[in-house]
């Protein structure tokens, strides 16, 4: 039966090219859509850019061009991402400097003074520019924030206003209780339970329009502006339309009694999408979100990808070399879905040419080559009904990296089931028990396209229209020496 399907990803900020630790976040959540697509779901995949914040005015300052014209440089090559990475053809892209987005936040802010859940007061505060939050000293180390260990911490001192987030520890605590799939991995909600339990402080939601002016304004004063925060997390339901579009709303976000929103985030955000967000969304009124997915960081040569040290890898180039489908296929199956994991240059040419050129691609252009030779006409459609439960309940749990070995193990029983059964030799000795086995290698190679549908598009369109035409593909994964 099809369902309505919501996913979203975390918005990056425009404040540096794409690198491959938000390229692991889209393909994760990529996959899942052309997953619940497979099945049959309506999906409504959103993506996008945070626009807003200090880091984004003070690189436009620095570069010396208006903030608008930066963030709409920046804007268009993360957009580019969609057709590199070869990304979901129904992608929603949203900018928090769309006009409705603005409007959207205007409303959302409305909702929750009328609740009685904002209040201007004066603050003085340790602040983290790279993390876009205030930290305590416990969450600082020698001084400086461990996630941007190479900035300063400023001192905020200033009049703002606050969001009543210590208003809601019980009604947080009572969500996690009510809805223990609300966060996965297990170990991430044990650190967001942990963190709500021991107590919650009001958290600054504007900053002096003198001081910094790119951002939101805030209804009824404009002295202010909206901090990035709490207007980038609107974004999640702006791209449904709401406030306006309750109907589509409702439909992929889903009501207070049957929540549908997935979210996926990496672990530096567990506190803004399990934790705010979600007070956020009680304070307005409006349902929670049914899960909220966490993956970790993707780590160079055992060191955080860092542009001092000159190890951040961009993905587009990666990609220029070796195709989006090869760089889908590692960061799925060899970057783990919940963990911190490595990677180096090195490391990804040698599982291409392993896995991709000697071993899907080999055995593609084996069997279709036996088959374009051997076979009076193409096999009739081989659409088997579903999916193998291993390979579905690792997609439907996050486990892509589980997903592609059970599709890699298809590949080695094909390949060895070549080795064993030698119908290259057998055509020729019983060309009808040949034809039968040729036949049945075509079928397990279609089988296994399929399964490759929601994690490299391409090869799964170019494989099942090999074997639908009877011909051997192109050389799918050339070699790299």
């Amino acid at each position: 039966m099809s369902k309505n399907f919501y996913l979203t990803t975390t918005l990056p900020y425009v404040n540096a090219d794409p690198h491959i630790g938000f390229a692991l976040e889209i393909v994760q959540a990529d996959i899942i859509a052309r997953w619940r697509s497979l099945l049959g779901d309506e999906v409504f995949f959103n993506t996008g850019v945070d626009e807003h914040g200090l880091k984004i005015y003070r690189k436009a300052q620095e570069a010396g061009v208006d903030t608008q014209e930066y963030v709409d440089e920046y804007a268009a090559r993360f957009q580019k991402l969609k057709e590199k990475l070869n990304l979901y053809p129904g992608l929603h892209f949203i900018r928090t400097t769309d006009s409705h987005h603005k409007s959207a936040a205007q409303e959302f802010w409305h909702r929750c003074a009328k609740n009685g859940d904002i209040e201007k007061k004066f603050y003085k505060t340790k602040y983290c520019v790279g993390c876009e939050l205030e930290k305590t000293d416990s969450e600082l180390v020698n001084g400086r924030c461990p996630t941007h260990p190479n900035l300063e911490i400023e001192v905020r001192e200033e009049e703002n206003y606050f969001f009543k987030f210590s208003k809601y520890r019980e009604s947080l605590l009572k969500l996690y209780k009510d809805n223990p799939t609300l966060v996965a991995p297990d170990f991430r909600f044990n650190e967001i339970k942990a963190f709500v339990e021991r107590g919650l402080e009001d958290f600054s939601i504007s900053r002096l329009a003198s001081k910094m002016p790119w951002g939101v304004p805030v209804p009824g004063d404009e002295t202010q502006v909206m901090y990035v925060w709490f207007d980038a997390l609107i974004n999640y339901i702006s791209t449904l339309g709401w406030p306006e579009d309750i109907t589509n709303f409702e439909k992929f976000w889903g009501t207070k009694e049957r929540p549908n929103a997935i979210q996926m985030a990496g672990k530096d955000q567990i506190r803004q999408q399990a934790a705010m967000w979600q007070a956020m969304l009680m304070s307005a009124g409006l349902p929670p979100t049914k899960q909220i997915v966490i993956h970790g960081f993707i780590n160079v040569g055992g060191q955080k990808m860092s542009k001092s040290l000159g190890n951040v890898i961009d993905p587009l180039i990666i990609v220029d070399e070796y195709g989006a489908d090869a760089l889908r296929y590692y960061l799925a199956r060899h970057i783990n879905p919940f963990e911190d994991s490595d990677f180096t240059m090195e490391k990804f040419k040698e599982t291409y040419n392993a896995d991709l050129a000697n071993g899907l691609g080999n055995l593609a252009a084996r069997i279709m080559a036996l088959a374009e030779m051997h076979l009076p006409a193409p096999i009739s459609r081989p659409e088997p009904k579903g999916f193998p439960s291993e390979y579905a309940d690792a997609l439907d749990t996050y486990g892509y990296n589980r997903a592609l070995d059970f599709v890699w193990g298809q590949i080695q029983e094909l390949d060895q089931k070549i080795t064993d059964t030698k119908p290259f030799k057998t055509v020729k000795e019983d060309p009808e028990k040949g034809r039968a086995q040729i036949a049945e290698l075509a079928i397990g190679l279609y089988a296994i396209a399929r399964m490759l549908n929601p994690f490299m598009p391409e090869a799964n369109t170019l494989i099942k229209g090999a074997v639908l035409a009877n011909k051997k593909p192109a050389n799918l994964f050339p070699r790299k020496e």
